[in-house]
Formats: structure tokens, sequence, C-alpha cells
């Protein structure tokens, strides 16, 4: 008998478009953590579709190779790089001051940029709280903060592109610190969107799922070992991982002139994986074990 568990049809190819060619012709992006991963997955949809795009992220050597790679896809439009690290409120300020000399005020800002390690709670040294709190809520905060006040100083429509985490619902057992932030980041999102909509400019937010891509750590990658070669997961829905593309169709959407009544929401683009329940749960295996972890000591 044929298996009948198909999981979710594979996307169109890589280089296709959710959109009409050049919806952001004349537009100007910038993508923060762009330089690396998804968020130059998501640089490279809006350059498809004709967009100036300008990456930002803490490395110069990584967003030069990104620049490089992004200004080869078909249809782009310019592509520029700005060296920040936004949990500085003085250098957001320059990223933005950056992008508007090259290429214009941005029209668009995709907030990618993130920090996350697994850890237990009860060993997160405040440095560590800090050091992904302040870059995935506070530097998420600052750069949102730098688009909104340019945009209502000059009179002007913007949107926003929040990168969160479906553990801003459900929790995040072993990721308290990841999880805390992006609940933050997820509140932005539906705060800003009813501050800001009477101005007109929009924010929404938008969760992936399982997405593995070069650029991955080798924490993240080691939970995905289930995953077989061919891309194909029994531990989703979906039976499937996903691609990086899709989630940068999903922005390019969010962001574009076909969403504009779209705003306050956040977007899960995950095959449903986080909605996944079994009948009967699973034996609960404490977070330090899962970790590899001894007993606790102080």
């Amino acid at each position: 008998m044929e298996n009948p568990l198909r999981g979710l049809p594979a996307p169109p190819p890589l280089g296709a478009a959710a959109l009409p060619p050049g919806t952001y012709t004349g537009q100007v992006v910038l993508v923060t953590g762009g330089g690396t991963g998804l968020g130059k997955a998501i640089a490279a949809e809006f350059a498809r579709l004709g967009a100036d795009v300008v990456i930002a992220g803490r490395r110069a050597a990584q967003l030069d190779l990104a620049c490089a790679e992004l200004a080869s896809v078909p249809g782009a439009g310019r592509v520029a790089a700005a060296v920040c690290d936004i949990r500085d409120p003085e250098r957001v300020s320059d990223v933005f001051d950056a992008a508007e000399a090259a290429f214009g005020p941005p029209d668009v800002l995709v907030n990618n940029a993130a920090a996350n390690f697994p850890c237990p709670a009860e060993d997160l040294s405040p440095n560590a709280w800090r050091a992904v709190v302040d870059i995935t809520l506070t530097g998420t905060w600052f750069m949102t903060r730098e688009f909104g006040r340019r945009h209502l100083a000059a009179g002007t429509p913007g949107s926003i592109v929040n990168i969160g985490a479906s553990y801003a619902w459900t929790g995040g057992p072993g990721f308290a610190h990841s999880a805390a932030a992006k609940a933050g980041v997820k509140n932005l999102v539906e705060t800003l969107a009813v501050e800001w909509g009477p101005y007109g400019i929009q924010i929404n937010g938008l969760v992936p799922g399982l997405f593995p891509h070069a650029d991955m750590t080798e924490d993240i990658r080691g939970g995905l070992d289930g995953a077989a070669p061919d891309g194909k997961d029994g531990r989703q829905p979906a039976l499937r991982v996903g691609a990086p593309r899709e989630l940068g169709w999903a922005a390019t959407f969010l962001a574009s002139p076909y969403a504009r009544f779209v705003t306050g929401h956040t977007l899960v683009v995950d095959g449903a994986n986080w909605q996944r329940r079994t009948l009967v749960n699973p034996e609960v295996v404490p977070v330090r074990a899962q970790l590899g972890r001894g007993p606790f000591r102080p």
C-alpha cells in the first residue's frame, strides 16, 4: 500500500518571486543581521524585487561577502553595507545616516539581528542574560525607534518587519533569555501598530520555523540532527524543513503595498510545527539533562 504521508509540497525554486518584478524598485530596505543566514536570505528576496538594500551587521568581512552575493541576484537594485552594533543607540543613528547617504531614507526596516544559545535558566549569568536581551530586544527597539522617529518627523509612511520566535507564545525552556526577549519583540509589534498606524507606519512580526542554512551555529544545528539530507523531517507536520527563500517571500509580502492593511500581526512560517501536540505527552526530560549538564552547583 502506498504511503499516504507526503508532507507539504516543496516551494518553488530559488529565483522565483512571490510578488511582481519591480515591486520594490525605488524603495530602500534596511536589514539588520543581513550579512549571514536568514537575514541574507530575506535581503536577497527584497533585492530580487528591485529594492536598494542596505545590510547591517557587526562584521565588515561578512558584510562585504554578502554585498557581492546580493548584488549578483537577478533584478537587484543597489546594495550597500553598514557596520553597526545595534546595542549602541549612537551607532544605530549612524547606520540610518549611512543608508540615507547611500540610497535615501529606508522605506522598510527588517529587524533580524538577534543572539541566542541554549542554557538552563539557573546557569544564566547576568552577562549572558544581557548579551541576548540587549541585542534581541533592546537593539530591535533602538532600530525601530530610530526608523519611527525619522518617518514621523518627515511625515512619510514606512514598514517594519520584526523577526520573532514561537516561544514568545509558548515559553522556551532552555532559552529563557531569548524567549523573554522575543516576547518583548512581539509586544512591540502589537503596541506600535496602534501608536504609529495613524501616521502611516505599519509593523508586523515574522516567526521562522526550522530553516537550515550554512551559517547556523553548531548548538542550533545539533537540534536538527533528525533531519534527513533530502530535507525531510518526520518530527514536523510538514514532513520537511523550510527553505530560507520561503521566509524571504513572507517578509517581502508583509512590507509590500499588497499588505498595507496588515499591521500588528505576527505571521508564523513553520509548517504548523509550533502547534503540534501528541495525544499522550512524552516523558518529561529536564532541560539540564537535555543539554547534558550535571546537577546544579551554585
